[in-house]
């Protein structure tokens, strides 16, 4: 499938070779993705990351590693100034396991056995959205909040600004910046700060958290929550 889109730049982090090889060698035949380059453990990556110039767009991840396994990864990305995208791919998938992976800061959650065709579609999909689920994890995520009554953690000196739950609501409904920008008449740099100081006045990582954060908080209800096709 052609695309009118940037070329994407990834780093493939996973301690099976042949796994990294395949994929590395699938992606070159895809015109807007380039790997940059190839780590066989999270240690390995995490001096790639430190020594390169370049930041990746997204990282695909595997979890389980000797040298640095992927939630040490999540851990260090989660406090750098600038970090990628993480689409976690792991053997050990399970749909009950993507709230832990939201919280970890991951934005996409896969089983590693997915078809590379799907794969390329979800790359772009996070890539463009920032996030991703499959119709399992809404499924299962939706049975975890209607289990708990979690109270909103903002107190009425910090609550968000009316604009702000605009954007929230608008995030929810898994709209680009662009799109944000364009239903409320703002600019994408406007959008952009609001969705920062969400981030800061909700204490979550990424867009997947606010989502996250506002299905728990019964900001929106996990009803609504829209898949991307």
């Amino acid at each position: 499938m052609k695309r009118q889109t940037p070329i994407i730049q990834i780093a493939i982090v996973d301690d099976d070779i042949m796994v990294s090889t395949l994929l590395r060698d699938f992606f070159e035949r895809n015109s807007t993705i380039k790997t940059l380059y190839i780590a066989n453990s999270g240690n390995q990556f995490l001096e790639e990351f430190g020594n390169n110039v370049t930041i990746p767009d997204v990282v695909l991840l595997d979890l389980r590693m000797k040298n640095g396994s992927g939630l040490e990864v999540l851990e260090k990305l989660s406090i750098m100034e600038e970090s990628p995208k993480v689409i976690v791919m792991s053997s050990h998938y399970d749909a009950s396991y993507m709230g832990q992976m939201l919280k970890l800061g991951c934005d996409a959650f896969l089983p590693k056995e997915i078809d590379p065709e799907e794969l390329i579609e979800i790359i772009y999909r996070v890539y463009e959205y920032g996030h991703y689920f499959l119709e399992e994890q809404i499924v299962s995520l939706r049975k975890q909040v209607a289990t708990k009554s979690p109270k909103l953690h903002l107190n009425s000196k910090d609550s968000l600004s009316e604009r702000e739950l605009e954007v929230l609501e608008l995030l929810c409904q898994q709209l680009t910046t662009k799109e944000i920008a364009d239903r409320l008449f703002i600019s994408p740099k406007t959008v952009e700060m609001h969705k920062s100081n969400l981030l800061v006045k909700t204490g979550v990582r990424n867009s997947v958290g606010l989502i996250m954060y506002a299905v728990q908080n019964k900001l929106i209800d996990p009803n609504n929550l829209i898949l991307l096709d």
